[in-house]
């Protein structure tokens, strides 16, 4: 059932802004940009996604490659920006127009005239000191700053964290990642078509089955491979296995950070529970090398009673949760993300569907036809973001259930990779909310160019936002309550 790009157009940069806008009027949202090194010139190309029914249109803008630039697309979409600035750091493109070009993946250290993505970038030349990066100082009566990482404790990754505080209550929050930037999508370059998926399952290390499904979707649509429904609905299963491990091991870590450590030790058992399953189905507890493009391999179908007990157990660990009348109003009213906030900023999964939109690529952009429960709340508060995802678990395992009840036929499918030329695109609603891939592939079978956008790309600024007028010790909540991933956003 995936659509092919129904609309892909060459535009000028004269044409470029307005027909973005129509787009954008028309219900679209910009996916992904990703830029492209022709030699000569440089290839810009934009995604646009709709849904319901699933619609796909590329605008594809070329440059000279010397002193290239395109129009800004700033002023009408905050993600066009973004990604602006991301191609100017990464390629040299210069976004005409942006009302703030400032560094974006490139910290302080890295030479002003080196963009890695180019051809001819050459290897990593020194690396110095070359000063700070700017923040805005937020002044006035008793306003103090706290600093926190970008070297944490315990395992997470390095981001760093900047309050502008009175008091306890946050005037301002800025995120500052980028620190594990590598070079992913360059890695990509070279590889053959149907042998590059280990290093999509190793994006988001947490998103393994929701990575290599989006890859595997964008060569198969580039290549014209077309797989049986059983394929897609066995792919289908593996990602919503990914989706309960995750969300089950946040209900408890939410609880862990208002102190309830009963509650996130019944959830971290029942998150060990679902590895073994995971282990048992595919022969990997983070599901890996078992959806590569062309096919899907599992070990064995899961036991769905006892997918259903351990719905049943994750309810009654929530009920507890929720119950206790301290851990109900810490989360009730903290850090929320009003919709329209949530909307400009083009959020994605159960951060976007916690605040009232209606986002789910399962039903935006299907490759089979699935009983999907859509799970909703309205608030927009780490309430809501803990609320979805306990009844997404429910809604996860009732469709896991459907999927293993109606399989039919083998549990190892392949179907070969052709070697051939063409661009292609793979959308995935992974446990986190929406994945994108683009990828093209030569005539040799090898990719040239893969761009990667996970949903933390389109989440992480919505954290700060959320943050305002909350205190400074409901951070660790707050982030926890979003969970978003720094390797998939520091590609």
């Amino acid at each position: 059932m995936t659509a092919p790009i129904s609309g892909a157009h060459r535009v000028t940069d004269t044409e470029l802004a307005d027909a973005a806008a129509g787009l954008l009027a028309d219900g679209f949202r910009l996916a992904l940009v990703a830029a492209h090194d022709d030699g000569e010139d440089l290839r810009v190309v934009y995604l646009f996604l709709a849904g319901r029914p699933d619609r796909r249109t590329e605008l594809t803008l070329t440059v000279p490659a010397q002193q290239p630039s395109v129009p800004s697309l700033a002023q009408m979409s905050f993600q066009a920006g973004r990604f602006e600035r991301e191609m100017l750091d990464l390629y040299g493109i210069t976004p005409v127009g942006h009302p703030q070009p400032r560094r974006l993946v490139r910290h302080a250290h890295w030479p002003e005239d080196w963009h890695p993505m180019r051809n001819d970038a050459g290897p990593p030349p020194d690396f110095v000191a070359a000063g700070g990066f700017p923040f805005l100082n937020v002044e006035g009566a008793g306003v103090y700053e706290i600093p926190v990482g970008p070297v944490h404790a315990g395992l997470i990754e390095p981001g760093h964290f900047r309050f502008s505080v009175v008091g306890e209550s946050v005037l301002r929050l800025k995120a500052r990642l980028w620190f594990v930037h590598r070079g992913i999508e360059r890695l990509f370059a070279g590889r053959a078509a149907g042998d590059a998926v280990e290093l999509a399952e190793r994006i988001s290390g947490d998103t393994s089955a929701g990575h290599a499904l989006a890859h595997s979707l964008a060569v198969e649509d580039a290549l014209g491979v077309q797989l049986p429904d059983a394929a897609h609905r066995l792919r289908a299963l593996l990602v919503e296995l990914e989706r309960l491990y995750n969300h089950v091991a946040d209900l408890g870590a939410l609880a862990n950070d208002v102190s309830f450590g009963l509650a996130n030790a019944h959830a971290q058992r029942a998150r060990e529970q679902l590895l073994r399953i995971n282990a048992e189905v595919t022969g990997d507890r983070l599901l890996r090398k078992a959806i590569r493009p062309g096919g899907v391999v599992l070990q064995e179908l899961p036991d769905p009673d006892r997918l259903q007990a351990l719905a049943d157990d994750v309810a009654e660990i929530a009920e507890l949760t929720l119950g206790n009348s301290v851990i109900y109003d810490r989360f009730a009213g903290t850090s929320v993300l009003h919709r329209h906030d949530a909307e400009a900023l083009g959020t994605l999964g159960y951060v976007a569907r916690a605040s009232g939109l209606v986002t789910d690529a399962r039903l935006d952009h299907p490759t089979t036809d699935l009983p999907v429960t859509e799970v909703t709340a309205t608030t927009g508060d780490v309430l809501a973001r803990y609320t979805v995802r306990r009844d997404e678990f429910a809604a996860s395992v009732a469709l896991c259930r459907n999927l293993i009840d109606g399989h039919r036929g083998p549990l190892d499918i392949r179907a070969k990779i052709p070697e051939a030329a063409g661009s292609g695109v793979g959308i995935v609603e992974g446990w986190r909310g929406t994945i994108v891939h683009r990828v093209e592939v030569g005539a040799d079978g090898a990719i040239t160019r893969a761009k990667i956008v996970d949903p933390s790309w389109f989440n992480w600024p919505a954290l700060p936002v959320s943050m305002t007028d909350t205190i400074v010790p409901d951070f660790p909540l707050t982030n926890k309550s979003f969970n978003l991933s720094y390797a998939g956003n520091d590609l």
